[in-house]
């Protein structure tokens, strides 16, 4: 009864302060809220920021209470989520019965989080995981239903699994959507799933990232991962069907895997779609402009894919925010994928209602920053402490985001001095300017001239006064591979 009491007090002041949105997205459209940043907004700044812009749905990845705080009150749907290493425990059903408790039935009051969906794992049967959750997802999914169930919950909230495109695929023999069909080591395991899910009446959740397609391929056709490049080069036809764009290609061949163990007409929800805008060289804002240009006009017409051409589709958008501490090992563009910046401005146009007049997003409202201020590399470092910069430099980078200095990035045409300046002054603001952060052996220095840090185009930020400083959580194995090339542009300072 307290722990109500307090939820409900948590409701009042978050829709005290938030204001209704005066814009409308179109129908069905939600967008994924990480967390994984070194400096989070606070939760009433957050709640506002999806209120202002006409969200009315959400996913996120666990249930954080922070996170769950700021939904309160706002009539939101929320997807929340199982995480993956929390998938064994849940098998056991006395734990996942707990585990509804603790993250559903606590919320289920008038004021509270209008959960709608409960992710049961996120991605669990990726090739990268070696088969590690293979086993326990189904058991989990199996139990946190049933536990919803007998709470009385299970009528309005569905367990579903968000999976990869990569449970599916076509046969190198014939690599068309009609031919779609599940991996081998995972086909078993999904047609129980699958199954599950038609009984109990949810969606199969799928991640669909035409982006990937192109990250690594210089031989893919760039027209077809967006949706208004007319035919590519070489279409891909099927069955008379003329596939333009991957995104069409992608969610037809999983509704032929479905479709050939029998349930070819099951729900499918979008969890994640979405394109970065920064770690790679196809990760820009003109390109993510023109991907959700096309994304958001489909969806608005309400126009299905060629297998499923009246579906409505609910679909996801990745992501919200950029997340500083993503782990880079599928590239350096996993933390750029936000519709706005770290600290809540919109990069781009965007027309979320889909009807062909984009406009700026309505930002973030009520942001505090950290001072003014800045860290840089010493004026007065010369070529004979290359040694001793390359080192730390590297350590910044292993502890902050400087994914933003690779090849064709946004910081990427930065001469070695102005690469030693980005790499300090982030670990600097990821540290929240503690005076120790900017010393790195009597190498760099703190300045509050935003004339020292004028790069053109790449941005030297002032990071937000979180709501809570993670930066000591953050991996030094996530960022490795980018500190690496930064480390040996500086061998020559310019």
């Amino acid at each position: 009864m307290a722990a109500a009491t307090a939820w409900r007090c948590v409701a009042a002041v978050v829709v005290g302060v938030v204001i209704m949105a005066a814009v409308a997205v179109v129908d069905g459209l939600g967008v994924n809220w990480g967390t994984m940043a070194t400096h989070r907004l606070p939760p009433k700044v957050m709640a506002r920021l999806l209120k202002d812009n006409g969200f009315k749905k959400v996913k996120i990845f666990d249930a954080d209470a922070t996170t769950m705080s700021g939904l309160a009150g706002t009539g939101i749907e929320a997807m929340i989520a199982v995480p993956n290493d929390m998938l064994a425990a849940v098998g056991d059903y006395g734990r996942a019965r707990e585990w509804v408790k603790e993250n559903v039935t606590r919320y289920s009051f008038d004021g509270g989080v209008d959960i709608r969906y409960v992710a049961v794992g996120n991605e669990p049967f990726l090739k990268a995981y070696n088969g590690e959750f293979d086993r326990a997802t189904v058991p989990a999914l199996r139990n946190i239903q049933r536990a919803l169930d007998e709470a009385g919950y299970g009528k309005r909230i569905k367990a579903t699994v968000p999976v990869n495109a990569d449970v599916y695929d076509s046969p190198a023999s014939n690599p068309v959507p009609s031919a779609g069909r599940f991996r081998d080591d995972v086909a078993g395991t999904m047609a129980d799933m699958v199954r599950f899910l038609n009984r109990s009446g949810a969606p199969l959740t799928v991640n669909i990232y035409p982006f990937l397609s192109l990250y690594g391929n210089d031989d893919f056709p760039l027209d077809y991962a967006f949706f208004d490049g007319g035919p590519p080069p070489r279409p891909v036809v099927d069955n008379g069907i003329n596939y333009t764009n991957v995104f069409d290609a992608n969610f037809d061949t999983l509704v032929s895997a479905l479709k050939r163990i029998g349930f070819g007409s099951l729900p499918i929800v979008i969890g994640e779609v979405g394109w970065p805008t920064d770690g790679d060289k196809h990760a820009t804002v003109p390109y993510a402009q023109r991907f959700y240009s096309g994304l958001l006009k489909r969806l608005a017409a309400r126009r299905g894919t060629p297998l499923r051409p009246r579906a409505r589709i609910e679909v996801y958008l990745f992501g919200l925010m950029d997340e500083d501490t993503k782990s880079v090992a599928p590239g350096n563009f996993e933390r750029h994928w936000g519709i706005f910046t770290f600290d809540g401005r919109p990069k781009f146009p965007l027309d979320l209602r889909g009807a062909g007049r984009p406009a700026m997003p309505v930002p973030a409202k009520g942001v505090k920053y950290l001072p003014r201020r800045w860290c840089v590399l010493n004026p007065n470092v010369t070529d004979d402490d290359a040694g001793r910069l390359a080192d730390n430099v590297g350590y910044a980078c292993s502890h902050s985001d400087c994914t933003a200095l690779g090849y064709g990035c946004s910081c990427g045409a930065l001469d070695a001095r102005g690469n030693a300046s980005y790499a300090f002054n982030v670990y600097y603001q990821a540290q929240g300017q503690a005076d120790a952060a900017c010393d790195f052996q009597g190498l760099a220095v703190v300045t509050e001239d935003d004339r020292d840090v004028a790069q053109g185009a790449c941005n030297f930020s002032v990071q937000v006064a979180a709501a809570a400083l993670a930066g000591a959580a953050v991996a030094a194995a996530a960022a490795v591979a980018c500190a690496a090339a930064v480390v040996a542009a500086l061998l020559v300072l310019v």
